[in-house]
């Protein structure tokens, strides 16, 4: 079924049309006209194994987001209120989603890090690790900036600035929707409940 992939594509055409005052009814992602495909590129899960953006997600929602565990403000934030928007779902549709975080400090972030890291916020969500020029072309592919971090001399690593979207992938593969950094955990709760529930 393709229901998140078609629905995707129909508020988009309500984006583009302008339709609907009502704020409440807003739809806060951006809707991608032309949706990227997703790389079918195996990066390493907490468990160990190796896991695919393209070929091992399991739901028809799923939600990526780069970063790094230590970040000191914005990763911990968007995550912060994503996990809040997921509290907010009801369990049907909560079980209807996926979220995914991807390392953007792989020298650091090893599979025991990113899922201590993870377990703070929510534990089903899956932490991907793996080189740090694997994880370039999946960021790539999804149009987000990773930045090859260099070593500073206290010890420390300035990874300068690195993509701070969400990005939601349905269920044909592609990527099609993103929010930014500053989507409310309320704005989150409410776009995933429209991107799962086309029929209701």
């Amino acid at each position: 079924m393709r229901k998140v992939a078609a629905l995707v594509a129909a508020i988009g055409l309500l984006v583009v049309a302008g339709c609907g005052d009502d704020p409440d009814a807003r739809f806060n992602g951006r809707v991608l006209d032309q949706p990227y495909d997703v790389p079918d590129i195996a990066l390493t899960a907490t468990d160990g194994e190796d896991f695919s953006l393209a070929g091992d997600r399991e739901e028809p929602l799923t939600l990526v987001f780069f970063g790094y565990t230590h970040c000191p403000d914005i990763c911990p934030m968007v995550l912060g209120a994503l996990s809040s928007g997921l509290t907010k779902l009801d369990d049907d549709d909560r079980e209807r989603v996926e979220v995914v975080v991807i390392t953007t400090d792989p020298a650091r972030d090893d599979e025991q890090v990113l899922r201590d890291y993870l377990d703070g916020f929510d534990p089903s969500w899956e932490g991907l690790t793996g080189d740090l020029g694997s994880i370039t072309k999946v960021g790539d592919g999804l149009k987000i900036y990773v930045n090859d971090g260099q070593k500073l001399p206290s010890g420390g690593y300035d990874l300068g600035s690195h993509g701070t979207s969400v990005i939601g992938i349905d269920d044909s593969d592609h990527a099609s929707v993103y929010w930014s950094q500053d989507t409310s955990p309320a704005q989150f709760a409410s776009d995933i409940h429209t991107l799962l529930n086309e029929d209701d």
